[in-house]
């Protein structure tokens, strides 16, 4: 199933295949206990969930192995319960653009790009969590508001907390570094640095009587027995490698302090031989120099080689000089160069136990840094709310969705040529579950339609929300069938993806979720096409146990009946303003159908060439007259032989019924006299009379 849902060559994911004995409920157990507390295992009623064992245990076998390491720095194992929270799929995700942008996966123009003004990577994996798992309680979302709330009114509190946020590394990683082993010098210091801005970050929170915020302060640990150690004992700049030395700092361990010595007053002595020398060869320009291959030598040019003591043993031929070593330097060579071993080796083995100490602390620093993270969150969810005039939407468990000017919170901050134009949304389970949602091509269904689902996630993430006003009934999952694309991986075209993505959509969502769905049916030929959508709307309104609230955007005006026949159907246009031949978007939703598409005018704004442009309009009217030739099609192209109709297929044009159809939805009844009303009825019959006619 894995293998199939993320093929090879899919993204990034790597699907590995492991013995089947990796899944036996028994053996992952016992591996579950020898790396969890009984306390753990207990909490989450592990040996009552065989299934949930063997996968957990399976995971746990092949990272293991892989890692070749016990990975003490895992945390508490958890169950994860998937109506503990929001269901977003990864289709879902997709189409809302949280993560990536569609088009080209990029950050940028996605959800979390707007979202995160996180300044430590913990914060934004944090944060990213929070808009994978949103929350379904509405006590725990409002938890999460009050805390963004207090950060946000309070301008110093929130200025300065991010300040000192922004000094603290990523905690996590440098736990995981240590706890397995690999954190050197550099690592330590990063971790003491960080240490440091914890008291900062506990008092500016001292005061806050929100809860949340005070359980965070708590649970800051600012570990000042670790700080102190790694403060005496790790030297301000230390070198990337830990076998080389250079990473302990002296008065840390007598020991080493010795071995310190030696090389430090190695210095002095080598001063004090030169000179000696100088003065008892009378060779001036000697010199006492070092290097890895030869150790320690005594410099002479070659025109004072003759003045060279007999006590002097030649070690190198350079061009102009000539290196010696004798038997007072050769000691100090033995002893020094030794010394430095012997401190190497020290400080390593002393660094080794540093990191061990800071290891046994590595719940304390895991617990610290979840709180880091999940204040820095919620800092930036406050940042974000404060810069781009959020709202705190009223969160509870019933079943009205109302949004008042409410707006799309990533194309709101794109500088288009016009303002981003709010609107409003109101959906419930009663009188409008069910909005059909028409107008012409951009102009802008798919933004409204995906920015409702947005500002709903945003609320159950605990974010506030981009509306003037909002009130949000939680959602248990929300649903997208948005946009067009092949998976050709998957040998899978655009209607085949289109109809998977419907299909899923059909079979599980409840009563509570929220639908999306942007035209459905349009993969396909007009009357399939509307054939699928009309029976997919009748489904998503009759089925029982269904019924949930659904925005339903398309371009066949024909569902627009539904209205008539269905209670909860609410029709909504994107308003156009007309100007001649041409059209201006103003981007409201109001209510009503419409049964117009402006498609030809769509092509004029996007740039289609003024001659097919008149050529559209010419077959338009021809179409719209219902100008037949003399096999019965349309006469779109004049002098030329008509093609032979498709038997399988209904002819695409608007015949004598179709029209009278159309007249009839577009009488105005309130202003009608009723010998007009019957005299238009007679008209109609008359018409209808003579199509029958053989």
């Amino acid at each position: 199933m894995l293998l199939k849902a993320f093929p090879a060559g899919e993204g990034k994911r790597r699907v590995a295949s492991v013995p089947p004995d990796y899944f036996d409920a028994d053996e992952a157990i016992a591996i579950l206990r020898e790396s969890f507390s009984a306390e753990a295992l207990q909490g989450v009623g592990i040996e009552g969930r065989p299934a949930a064992a063997a996968a957990a245990g399976a995971v746990l076998r092949y990272v293991r192995e892989t890692q070749r390491d016990r990975l003490r720095h895992l945390g508490d194992l958890q169950l994860y319960e998937p109506r503990a929270h929001l269901q977003v799929d990864e289709t879902a995700k997709r189409n809302l653009e949280v993560f990536a942008t569609i088009a080209e996966g990029r950050r940028q123009g996605s959800l979390f790009h707007v979202l995160d003004e996180t300044v430590t990577p913990m914060g934004g994996r944090r944060l990213r969590w929070w808009l994978s798992y949103p929350l379904v309680v509405p006590a725990r979302i409002r938890e999460r508001q009050a805390a963004v709330g207090e950060i946000r009114e309070r301008h110093l509190l929130r200025r300065d907390l991010r300040k000192a946020l922004g000094g603290v590394y990523d905690l996590e990683r440098l736990g995981a570094r240590v706890a397995m082993g690999v954190a050197n010098g550099r690592d330590l210091v990063a971790l003491r640095d960080s240490l440091r801005k914890l008291p900062e970050i506990r008092g500016l929170l001292a005061d806050s009587a929100v809860p949340l915020l005070a359980g965070l302060r708590d649970g800051v640990d600012g570990m000042p027995d670790v700080l102190d150690l790694v403060a005496r004992s790790i030297v301000d700049d230390p070198p990337v490698q830990i076998r080389e030395g250079g990473v302990i700092r002296e008065g840390y361990d007598p020991a080493l302090d010795e071995l310190f010595a030696v090389s430090r007053d190695g210095k002095s002595w080598i001063a004090r031989l030169e000179e000696k020398e100088r003065q008892r060869t009378g060779i001036h320009s000697l010199r006492v120099g070092y290097n890895s291959v030869f150790g320690y030598y005594l410099e002479v040019t070659k025109a004072n080689a003759e003045a060279v003591p007999a006590d002097y043993v030649r070690k190198q031929t350079l061009v102009n000089a000539e290196r010696y070593i004798n038997e007072e330097l050769k000691g100090y060579e033995y002893t020094v160069l030794h010394a430095e071993e012997r401190r190497r080796e020290k400080e390593y083995v002393l660094f080794l136990e540093i990191r061990e100490r800071i290891a046994a602390e590595i719940r304390r620093l895991q617990r610290t840094a979840a709180a880091i993270a999940e204040l820095d969150a919620l800092a930036s969810l406050a940042e974000v709310a404060e810069r781009h005039g959020y709202c705190r939407p009223q969160v509870d468990e019933e079943d009205v969705i109302e949004i008042i000017d409410g707006r799309h919170p990533v194309v709101e901050r794109m500088p288009p040529a016009e303002g981003f134009v709010p609107n409003d949304t109101l959906l419930d389970l009663q009188e409008n579950r069910f909005l059909v949602i028409t107008g012409p091509n951009m102009a802008g269904k798919s933004t409204y339609i995906r920015q409702v689902a947005l500002i709903v996630l945003m609320a159950q993430t605990g974010s506030f929300v981009p509306a003037a006003r909002a009130r949000i009934g939680v959602v248990d999952r929300i649903f997208t069938r948005i946009g067009a694309a092949d998976s050709l991986a998957r040998g899978q075209s655009t209607f085949m993806v289109e109809m998977n993505e419907t299909a899923a959509i059909l079979r599980n969502a409840t009563r509570r979720s929220l639908i999306v769905l942007d035209e459905v049916g349009r993969g396909t030929s007009t009357f399939d096409g509307l054939s699928i959508a009309w029976a997919v709307a009748e489904y998503l309104h009759d089925a029982p146990n269904l019924g949930a609230r659904t925005l339903f955007a398309t371009h066949y005006h024909q569902l627009t009946d539904l209205a008539l026949t269905k209670e909860g159907v609410k029709n909504y246009n994107i308003a156009v303003k007309e100007w001649g031949d041409r059209i201006i978007f103003l981007r409201k939703i109001v209510e009503g159908g419409t049964n117009r598409s402006y498609g030809i005018q769509v092509a004029r704004i996007a740039g289609v060439p003024d001659e097919v442009i008149a050529r559209a309009r010419e077959v338009l009217r021809n179409l719209e007259k219902g100008e037949l030739d003399e096999i019965g099609m349309p006469r779109l192209a004049r002098g030329r032989k008509a093609a032979r109709p498709d038997s399988g297929q209904l002819p695409l044009f608007v015949d004598e019924e179709q029209a009278v159809v159309s007249e009839l939805r577009d009488v105005d009844l309130n202003v009608l006299t009723p010998l007009e009303a019957m005299n238009l009825v007679g008209a109609w019959k008359e018409r209808l009379g003579k199509k029958s006619e053989p």
